[in-house]
């Protein structure tokens, strides 16, 4: 298995393009007051769309979705829910595939 951990700014709204696994994917995490949100594309095409993200479940959840490899935020302090002032610090999303 390899793991990844994808570079994110501390900012409320924010797109990231990179390749992972061969795949050209943006992902896009947004807050709003009911959380932080994530959105993964690949090839442009949707594979999620508006999933709350919770510390440590994964976002993509089955490779069925056209997509290899899976997503999650991890709590490097403790077990909470990512916010996205501690975005790059205390919560890394990573990759693995």
């Amino acid at each position: 298995m390899t793991q990844v951990t994808i570079p994110l700014d501390a900012v409320a709204s924010q797109k990231v393009s990179l390749q992972l696994a061969s795949q050209s994917c943006r992902i896009e995490v947004y807050q709003k007051r009911t959380g932080l949100y994530f959105n993964l594309f690949v090839n442009d095409a949707p594979v999620v769309y508006g999933v709350l993200c919770r510390d440590r479940v994964w976002i993509v959840r089955g490779s069925w979705q056209g997509f290899t490899g899976d997503l999650a935020f991890i709590d490097t302090q403790g077990r909470s829910d990512p916010e996205y002032a501690g975005l790059g610090s205390r919560f890394l999303l990573v990759w693995e595939g």
